[in-house]
């Protein structure tokens, strides 16, 4: 290469160099321009203060403003939830001391005696027969705690135990040594009667009542059948694992065993409402519509409609957990019936009545729901 063509080379180069030294230079005063600008557009330090100091201001005002919002609500929310809930207590005072006046049925207020037998009627109505409470496998089965003692007595003995019917539809004949008895007894009472008015004519009037009141006396007290526990145990065998519940809020499974009251029924049949034939079967809406059950004192009574005393897991029980029931747990003979709470499951039954009139029943007279079932 020439000395002429380096020399112009350096000098191209050097030029270049002052080129890119100017623009660096241009480029940072517009830097320098833009920042001094920036900073003159800015207010002084002190305003910037001031500013800030009037937007927090007006921020604790806004709190302040919404705080105040929030405390009026809250305290017109307190009172008037304070007026409510005063008025409601006033008003649940009222209609408790209401109801606490109101005449009693069956040892209830009118106006809750309502409410149970609205309730009473729903269950009555969704009723089944064909509907089971669930069982459960032997292993799970324990004793119950002895909830009751009403009509047990504490000197009883079984071996003297007999269930006393009344009710039939065609009551046996010879099929009672109580029945022939009392039957004997009323016959000689009016024998008497009879040979005392020929004694004395003047009181004939005297003695025909006394006849009377005597005849009406064997009639109510005699029973149209009396069983022994040998007697329904000649009736099928049934065993179930069910649960017992009581009003009380416990529960225990129980294996039991006995007879179906419903095969009891059908074997001694009621007289029906029709006058008919009784036919527990096809018929039973023309039984007589309850079953009562007392314990041979009457201390303790229980009514059953007609439908659940026929539901196949009612039973009249003497074994209890594959043992013989013990007098604590209602020896020789109890109800089990698990479509209703423990109140219904009679303990030692005595006494057994069909009837058409809806009956007595211990817990209800004191308030309880009479069907009881759930």
């Amino acid at each position: 290469m020439s000395d002429n063509q380096t020399e112009r080379k350096g000098r191209a180069e050097l030029t270049d160099q002052v080129n890119d030294r100017q623009s660096a230079g241009s480029d940072s005063k517009s830097e320098a321009r833009s920042a001094d600008e920036a900073k003159a557009l800015q207010p002084p330090a002190d305003d910037r203060v001031a500013e800030q100091a009037v937007a927090l201001d007006d921020v604790r005002a806004a709190e302040r403003s919404t705080d105040r919002a929030a405390v009026t609500e809250m305290r017109r929310k307190a009172r008037r939830s304070f007026i409510v809930g005063g008025a409601a207590a006033l008003t649940a005072l009222g209609g408790w001391r209401w109801l606490r006046t109101r005449r009693e049925v069956d040892g209830l207020g009118w106006p809750l005696r309502l409410s149970h037998e609205f309730n009473e009627g729903l269950s009555r109505d969704y009723f089944s027969r064909a509907r089971l409470t669930p069982t459960f496998p032997h292993e799970m089965a324990t004793e119950p705690r002895v909830n009751g003692l009403e009509g047990l007595e504490t000197e009883f003995d079984p071996a003297k135990w007999k269930l006393a019917i009344f009710g039939l539809a065609n009551p046996p004949e010879t099929s009672d040594e109580t029945s022939s008895s009392a039957t004997s007894t009323a016959s000689d009472k009016k024998s008497a009667a009879s040979d005392a008015s020929s004694s004395d004519e003047n009181d004939d009037t005297s003695d025909e009542a006394a006849e009377a009141d005597s005849g009406d006396s064997a009639t109510s007290n005699t029973p149209d059948l009396s069983l022994t526990l040998n007697d329904i145990k000649q009736l099928p065998r049934a065993e179930m694992v069910t649960q017992l519940k009581c009003i009380e809020g416990w529960s225990v499974i129980v294996h039991w065993a006995g007879a179906r009251l419903a095969d009891l029924i059908a074997k001694y049949p009621p007289l029906t409402r029709s006058g008919e034939s009784p036919d527990v079967l096809r018929r039973p809406d023309d039984l007589a519509g309850y079953v009562s059950l007392e314990t041979p004192n009457g201390g303790y009574y229980v009514g059953l409609d007609m439908e659940s005393a026929l539901h196949p897991q009612t039973l009249l029980c003497y074994e209890m957990n594959g043992q013989p029931l013990s007098l604590k747990h209602g020896a020789p003979l109890r109800l089990v019936i698990p479509v209703k709470y423990g109140i219904k499951n009679i303990k030692r039954i005595g006494k057994i009545t069909y009837t058409d009139k809806r009956p007595a029943d211990y817990w209800a007279e004191r308030g309880y729901d009479w069907y009881s079932g759930h």
